[in-house]
């Protein structure tokens, strides 16, 4: 799963690594109905569903064949995604992931993947590998609640020992998600704070590099999947190959320090190395 990233880069420097036009096109921008908005966000290295984050948009769904594939907007969604036919706001707690192999099928996630793909821009993404408390001195991967009946109490019953992964080089992660727009039912549909959109990050099985830590892992894309997945009219098989596509080579994975299992902590001294391995604390997403 992904539960938790960072991401400190400001709009400017966002536009310049994704290569998207500096300025906001006229039209859709301007209507909250029917695009997102775009707010200033501060950096934030301990991100967690609910909050605010940046995420890069390409031709609006409908806008015509002749629309310039690639990046082309930013705008600010709240993690967590939030289906059109949602009853309460807070089913987005729920559906911060959508698994890659059921996610063209599952009623919560299909209709965004048909046409509302978007890419969630991380300086890196968090992990957690478990200390299981039987066993002192070993480690387990991580698991999730969809794939694991036990995983609640594993996880109650293990320490958590953090870890970021991130590219050696330092540019952006590009996390594969998907957005929706939610209407506020007990708000007038003038009322711009009646519309909310949300997004969600894929997430597919761990590569072997990664599966000590987790068994999942955020699907991330490289520059050459970008086009295709932002298409809102892109091809299902082509889809299905950048979902495949997450370049592990390129990542560079270690232990940071057991501030960040707590969302309350936060500033870049959460993605140094850990000087050693401290005993882990508890994980808290919420």
């Amino acid at each position: 799963m992904c539960g938790r990233y960072a991401q400190a880069r400001n709009q400017h420097e966002l536009q310049l690594a994704f290569d998207f036009p500096e300025a906001e096109p006229e039209g859709p921008a301007a209507d909250r109905r029917s695009w997102p908005p775009l707010e200033e966000l501060a950096p934030d290295y301990n991100v967690s569903p609910g909050k605010p984050v940046y995420a890069v948009l390409g031709p609006p769904p409908g806008g015509g064949g002749a629309a310039t594939p690639g990046p082309q907007h930013l705008c600010t969604l709240r993690w967590g995604l939030v289906p059109s036919w949602a009853k309460d706001v807070n089913v987005g707690y729920r559906m911060i992931n959508a698994r890659s192999e059921t996610v063209a099928e599952k009623p919560a996630f299909r209709a965004a993947f048909a046409r509302r793909r978007c890419l969630l821009p991380a300086d890196a993404y968090y992990e957690w590998q478990l200390l299981p408390d039987r066993a002192p001195g070993s480690a387990e991967p991580g698991t999730s609640p969809a794939t694991d009946p036990a995983h609640r109490t594993r996880k109650a019953r293990s320490r958590k020992r953090p870890f970021a992964v991130r590219y050696a080089d330092g540019r952006p992660l590009a996390l594969a998600g998907l957005f929706e727009r939610w209407r506020d039912p007990d708000k007038p549909e003038e009322d711009p704070d009646a519309w909310l959109w949300s997004c969600t990050v894929v997430t597919t099985e761990a590569a072997p590099e990664l599966s000590h830590i987790h068994e999942r892992m955020p699907v991330v894309l490289p520059r050459e999947a970008w086009d295709d997945w932002l298409d809102p009219a892109a091809d299902p098989g082509r889809l299905r190959l950048a979902m495949e596509s997450t370049p592990v080579a390129e990542f560079d994975v270690y232990q940071v320090g057991t501030e960040v299992n707590s969302i309350r902590n936060n500033g870049s001294h959460l993605l140094q190395p850990a000087a050693e391995a401290p005993p882990a604390e508890p994980e808290t997403l919420f």
